[in-house]
């Protein structure tokens, strides 16, 4: 079996770069994707190793990205993760463990929209 997703969107926020315990880099954003009728998608988007640094180190807020990888559910609900805001309303998103991330903005930010 087989799965794979890809998106094209924007990073709603500066990537956060941690290490894990075996001190392995893991970098996490957000990715918005749009329709052309302004419906909006967020997709949290998670990257390992050597990819990890690079999206930590040339990535930013508004950046335009193609991300492919694999789907990751709530293990409990098998279900987007989903949780209350600040203000007690409910929001969802969708988790990607990415294998690729292509940057599709130059280093100032412009993209061939």
């Amino acid at each position: 079996m087989y799965q794979k997703t890809v998106i094209v969107g924007r990073l709603g926020a500066d990537p956060t770069l941690k290490y894990s315990d075996k001190g392995e880099p893991v970098t996490s954003f957000s990715v918005a994707t749009s329709t052309r009728k302004d419906e909006t998608s967020w997709f949290g988007v998670t990257v390992w190793g050597a990819s990890a640094d690079a999206c930590n180190q040339y990535l930013k807020k508004g950046s335009k990205v193609l991300v492919e990888g694999r789907l990751s559910f709530d293990k409990e609900t098998g279900a987007p993760r989903v949780w209350k805001d600040k203000d007690g309303v409910w929001r969802s998103s969708f988790e990607i463990m990415a294998s690729q991330v292509v940057f599709l903005s130059s280093k100032d930010g412009a993209s061939n929209d």
